[in-house]
């Protein structure tokens, strides 16, 4: 059963974190600097982690090259 997201990026942040800020937005923070898609590797790696879910189970949906992101999981 796949659900969706909202996600707030903060990239080059001094540590990766993730905070909920509702049932369906939260504002992710990644060390990763947005190069070469980078900063979304470390989004989905951190995401995966903390749902629990394999790293393929996570997916960038729409806002690939924006700060604000749809993400599928599952």
């Amino acid at each position: 059963m796949a659900f969706r997201i909202t996600v707030s990026v903060k990239p080059q942040a001094k540590e990766e974190s993730i905070a909920r800020i509702s049932a369906q937005e939260y504002k992710v923070f990644v060390n990763a600097a947005p190069v070469d898609g980078k900063a979304n590797e470390a989004v989905i790696k951190l995401l995966a982690q903390y749902f629990a879910v394999p790293k393929s189970s996570v997916r960038v949906v729409r806002g690939a090259a924006s700060r604000r992101k749809l993400i599928e999981i599952g």
